[in-house]
């Protein structure tokens, strides 16, 4: 666990659209600290996130729904996911999962990665460098509600019908 001991403890604080553009991130921040990373993703990847922070109970699973119905029936438990960089604009994560005695590693999109992980609590880090490079300070809360606001306005016209067969890599 010592190579673990230096990552950044996030919390999820909401899924929101950037403007102008109108793309989805999914924005977190550092548990012990001010800094914020917004991570742009896809509108099934954000529908689904903010499905699970909402509690949202849709009429068939998700397929992060399915993921974690998986991973339960195997006997694994989702450790920790780890945003571990960020290549050319792209962030990359790990889901690190606990089974037989034993840690297994699985490179990941964030935005699965995030997904799963509001669903079943699992602790969310990031590598140091990747808040170095890419982490913010955002001081205007009143423009944070503004945002949410447009961004629930947004997922309540959609439907996961919009979103089949579409796929979204940050």
């Amino acid at each position: 666990m010592d190579e673990y001991r230096d990552l950044v403890p996030l919390r999820v604080v909401d899924v929101r659209l950037e403007l102008p553009s109108n793309q989805p991130i999914v924005l977190l921040k550092e548990i012990h600290g001010d800094r914020y990373l917004p991570i742009w993703i896809g509108a099934p990847e954000a529908t689904s996130i903010a499905t699970a922070l909402e509690n949202v109970t849709t009429p068939r699973p998700l397929t992060h729904d399915l993921l974690r119905s998986v991973i339960d029936a195997l006997g694994a438990v989702a450790s920790r996911v780890v945003i571990t960089e960020m290549r050319d604009s792209i962030y990359f994560a790990d889901i690190t999962f606990a089974t037989d005695g034993r840690e297994v590693s699985v490179s990941s999109r964030p935005s699965d990665a995030i997904a799963l992980a509001v669903r079943t609590g699992t602790p969310i880090y990031a590598n140091p460098d990747v808040l170095d490079e890419a982490g913010v300070v955002i001081e205007d809360e009143v423009d944070q509600e503004e945002e949410v606001a447009r961004f629930r306005e947004f997922l309540s016209d959609v439907t996961v019908e919009d979103f089949l067969g579409h796929e979204h890599d940050e």
